[in-house]
C-alpha cells in the first residue's frame, strides 16, 4: 500500500552524530517538525534550530517551500537562520583577520537563500557591507602590500554577498550613498585589480543604473566610457561582458536628448572597432550572454534612428529642401542646365519638376511631400543623400539608367527609397526596445560607422537591380518590394561578417535564384489533394505521429540545460531536467555552470513522478509569468514560459532556451500525459515526413497520372469454373 501523500521519508544530518531516516508529516506546523528531531538527539532549545538542504544550496526548509521537500531527499539539522545570521553579522566584525575572512565566506555562500538574507538585512547587514567596502580599503591601506591576496579575497567576498542579498530584492536600491558608489566605482577605474572584485563591481554599477533613476545619474558622474574601454581590450570574456552590460545600462536609462551626446562619445572612443578587434573577431567562441549584450547593443544603436523615423518633413523648411535640390544637382548637374539664373521662374520650375518625375519622387511638383509619412520620415531623405555623397557613381548611374527606360519600366529611386527605408527599419525592428532573451546580433553592423546607411545603400542597389531582372513596371512594386524583402532576410540569416560578404551573399541571390527557392520549397511542401494521396495520408499518420512523439520523448530523455531568469545581473544560473529512460520519472537540479554535453540522474537531486503530473500550461497561464511582473510584459519571454503542475499548488518553472527546445518539451510532455501534441514544430515535423513518405512510396508511380478516382469494380464472371477448389 502507497504512503500518504503528505508523509515524506528523509535522511536527517547533525554535525556530530549518525544521520536518521525518519518520516516527516507535512500537515504538521514545521516547528513541530523540528522539536520531534531534536528530541530525536536531545537536543534542548528546538527554536535555535532549522532544517536547511543538505546538497551545495544549503537553502533553509520554511513553512513556504516545504512542499518542495522530496522522498529521499537529505536534509541537515542547522543553526536557525535567525541565530546564523546574528553570528555571522558579529563575526564580519571580527578584528581577526582569518575569521573575518572566513565569515564574509560564508555570509557570500548563506545569502543566495532568500530566507537567511531576510534575516541578515533586518539586521542592517547592507549597511554593514556597505560602510566595510567603504572604510575597508583606508582601514587596510598599509596592510595591502602584505595582505593583498587576503585583502583582495575579503573584498571579493563582501561584494558577492552584497549582490547575493540585493538580487532577492528586498532592499531598494535608492538607498545608497554616494561615498558608497564612488568607492564601487573606483574598482572599476583602477587598471590593476582582481578580476572576481572588477566583475562584481561591475555587476553592482549595472544593477544601480537599470533599478533607479537618481543612481543613474550618480554613476554616469562617475563613471566615464574612456574608463570602461580598457576593460573591453583584455582577454577575460566574462569581464568583458560586463563592461558592455554597463554601457548599455548607462544607454538604455540615458535621456532621450543624451542618447546621441553618448552615442557620439562613443564614436571618438572607438567603440564600435575595439567590438570587432576584441570580442567579435577575437579567436574564441562566443557565448550566449556576450551575444545578447552585443545584440542589445545593436539595437540601442540602431534606436537612435527612431528621432529622425518619426520626423516629417516641413515643407516650409529650406534647409531641408535643399537636401532635395542637392540630390537633383548631384544626378543632373553633368547635363547641360544654364549656369546663371537667367529664364523665366515658370521655366525653371518646369525644368525642376522634369527632374523630381526622374528621380522617382511621388510628387513631381513638391517632393517634400513625400516625406510627409512616419515612420520612415525624414531618415529616407537622410540614406538618399549619403548614397548620393559617398556612393555618387551608383547613384547616378541608377538616376539616370531609369531616366532612359520607358515610363511604365522605369524604377522610382524616390519611392523605392522611402519604401526600403520602412521595410528595413521593420527588420531592424528600430525603435523597439531590446528583448530579454535575444541574442540575434549581426557581426557586419559593427564592421562600419555607419553600417545602416552602408546597409541601405547595397539594398537600394540591389532593389533596381531586382526590379531590372523581373522586368517590373509599376504596377508591381509590391511584389518587388516583397522579392527584395526576402533576398535580404535569406542573406541575413547567413550571419554576414562584412558588409562586402553580406553584398555577395545578394549577388547569389537574384531573382532567378529566388524562384528556383521558391519552386524548390513548394515541391517540399507539396500537398497531393487527389482523394488516393489523402488516403494514403491518413493511413500514414499514426505511424508518424508515433515516431515524432518516440523522438520527444528520446529528447527528454537526453534533457535539457535551463537558465534561470529571476537574476538582475548577468551571473548564469542554470539547472538540468531529463526524463528517466523508463519514462516515470524527471530529474531535476541546479547546476553551477553549463554543462557540456548529458547530465547523469544520479547527480540531479530532486525527482518528479510523471503519474503525479495533473496538467503542462504555458504562457500567461504559467505561475512564474503572473508573478513576474517585467516579465510578464515581455512577448518573447511568454512565448518560452511552460509549467508542470503537481500535487496541491506546487509546479516546476520553465522557461526554455529558444523556440525549438519550448516545442521539444511540451510536445513531450504532453505525450507522457497522453494528450495531443500541439505545436508548431511538431506540424512541421509531420508536415515533412508526411511528404517524404509519401514520395517514397510514389517513386515507382513516376510520370503515372494518378486518376482522382479509383477504377470502376468489374462485372461479377458469370461462372466460377476457374475456381480450383484445394480440398
Amino acid at each position: 500500500m502507497p504512503p500518504p501523500a503528505d508523509i515524506v521519508k528523509v535522511a536527517i544530518e547533525c554535525p556530530g552524530a549518525f544521520p536518521k531516516l525518519m518520516e516527516i508529516d507535512q500537515k504538521k506546523p514545521l516547528s513541530a517538525v523540528i522539536k520531534e528531531v531534536c528530541d530525536g538527539w536531545t537536543l534542548a532549545n528546538h527554536e535555535s534550530f532549522a532544517l536547511q538542504h543538505a546538497d551545495s544550496s544549503n537553502f533553509y526548509i520554511t513553512e513556504k517551500n516545504r512542499n518542495e521537500i522530496k522522498n529521499g531527499a537529505i536534509l541537515r539539522l542547522a543553526t536557525s537562520p535567525a541565530q546564523n545570521a546574528q553570528q555571522l553579522h558579529e563575526r564580519i566584525q571580527s578584528s581577526s583577520m582569518d575569521a573575518k575572512l572566513e565569515a564574509l565566506k560564508d555570509l557570500a555562500s548563506y545569502s543566495r537563500d532568500i530566507t537567511f538574507a531576510q534575516e541578515f538585512i533586518n539586521l542592517d547587514g547592507i549597511s554593514l557591507l556597505t560602510q566595510m567596502v567603504e572604510s575597508g580599503t583606508e582601514r587596510y591601506q598599509k596592510l595591502q602590500k602584505i595582505m593583498k591576496p587576503c585583502f583582495g579575497d575579503m573584498l571579493s567576498f563582501t561584494l558577492t554577498a552584497f549582490v547575493e542579498l540585493m538580487d532577492h530584492g528586498i532592499v531598494s536600491w535608492d538607498t545608497f550613498s554616494v561615498a558608497f558608489i564612488k568607492k564601487i566605482a573606483s574598482f572599476v577605474n583602477k587598471s590593476a585589480i582582481d578580476i572576481s572584485i572588477l566583475q562584481r563591481s561591475l555587476a553592482i554599477l549595472e544593477s544601480m543604473v537599470l533599478n533607479s533613476h537618481d543612481l543613474y545619474q550618480k554613476v554616469a558622474q562617475e563613471i566615464t566610457i574612456g574608463q570602461l574601454i580598457p576593460h573591453l581590450q583584455g582577454t577575460d570574456q566574462e569581464i568583458q561582458t560586463y563592461t558592455i552590460a554597463v554601457i548599455n545600462a548607462l544607454f538604455l536609462k540615458a535621456p532621450d536628448e543624451k542618447r546621441q551626446e553618448m552615442a557620439n562619445i562613443l564614436a571618438q572612443k572607438q567603440l564600435r572597432s575595439i567590438i570587432l578587434m576584441h570580442v567579435i573577431r577575437a579567436q574564441r567562441a562566443i557565448n550566449n550572454e556576450m551575444a545578447h549584450q552585443l545584440y542589445v547593443l545593436q539595437v540601442l544603436t540602431f534606436n537612435l534612428l527612431e528621432d529622425r523615423v518619426m520626423t516629417k518633413m516641413d515643407p516650409q523648411d529650406q534647409a531641408q529642401r535643399d537636401i532635395i535640390f542637392e540630390l537633383r544637382r548631384i544626378a543632373f548637374d553633368a547635363e547641360c542646365e544654364p549656369s546663371n539664373s537667367g529664364g523665366s521662374i515658370e521655366k525653371r520650375k518646369s525644368m525642376y519638376t522634369r527632374d523630381y518625375k526622374k528621380l522617382g519622387f511621388i510628387n513631381h511638383v513638391n517632393p517634400a511631400m513625400d516625406f510627409t509619412q512616419t515612420p520612415p520620415g525624414m531618415l529616407a531623405l537622410d540614406n538618399m543623400l549619403y548614397f548620393a555623397k559617398h556612393h555618387q557613381d551608383a547613384y547616378i548611374r541608377i538616376v539616370l539608367e531609369n531616366s532612359c527606360r520607358e515610363d511604365k519600366h522605369e524604377c522610382p529611386f524616390g519611392r523605392s527609397s522611402i519604401e526600403l527605408t520602412k521595410m528595413l527599419c521593420e527588420i531592424l525592428k528600430v525603435g523597439e526596445l531590446p528583448s530579454e532573451t535575444c541574442n540575434d546580433f549581426h557581426p557586419m553592423f559593427f564592421t562600419h560607422d555607419r553600417s545602416f546607411e552602408e546597409f541601405f545603400c547595397i539594398c537600394i542597389q540591389l532593389l533596381n537591380k531586382t526590379w531590372k531582372e523581373m522586368r517590373a513596371t509599376s504596377e508591381d512594386f509590391n511584389k518587388v518590394m516583397q522579392v527584395v524583402k526576402e533576398q535580404i532576410m535569406r542573406a541575413l540569416t547567413t550571419k554576414p561578417s562584412s558588409l562586402d560578404q553580406f553584398k555577395s551573399k545578394l549577388q547569389n541571390l537574384s531573382y532567378t535564384e529566388i524562384l528556383k527557392i521558391r519552386q524548390s520549397e513548394r515541391m517540399n511542401q507539396e500537398d497531393f489533394q487527389s482523394r488516393p494521396i489523402l488516403e494514403l495520408k491518413e493511413k500514414i499518420q499514426p505511424e508518424i505521429l508515433e515516431l515524432i512523439k518516440q523522438q520527444r520523448l528520446n529528447r527528454l530523455v537526453e534533457g535539457t540545460c535551463f537558465r534561470k531568469l529571476n537574476s538582475r545581473r548577468r551571473q548564469d544560473k542554470f539547472w538540468y531536467c531529463r526524463l528517466s529512460p523508463n519514462h516515470k520519472v524527471l530529474h531535476y537540479g541546479d547546476l553551477e555552470e553549463s554543462p557540456q554535453g548529458e547530465v547523469p540522474h544520479d547527480s540531479l537531486q530532486d525527482k518528479l513522478p510523471v503519474a503525479d503530473i495533473k496538467a503542462v500550461v504555458t504562457g500567461k497561464d504559467c505561475p512564474h509569468m503572473k508573478e513576474k511582473g517585467a516579465l510578464k510584459q515581455n512577448k518573447e519571454v511568454l512565448e518560452l514560459a511552460f509549467s508542470i503542475l503537481y500535487d496541491s499548488n506546487c509546479q516546476l518553472n520553465f522557461i526554455a532556451p529558444d523556440k525549438h527546445e519550448y516545442c521539444i518539451w511540451t510536445d513531450g510532455l504532453n505525450a507522457l500525459l497522453g494528450k495531443d501534441m500541439l505545436s508548431d514544430l511538431t506540424r512541421n515535423d509531420l508536415d515533412t515526413l508526411l511528404s517524404m513518405e509519401i514520395k517514397l512510396r510514389l517513386l515507382d508511380l513516376e510520370n503515372i497520372q494518378i486518376p482522382d478516382a479509383p477504377p470502376p469494380i468489374p462485372k461479377e464472371p458469370s461462372n466460377y469454373d476457374f475456381v480450383y477448389d484445394c480440398n
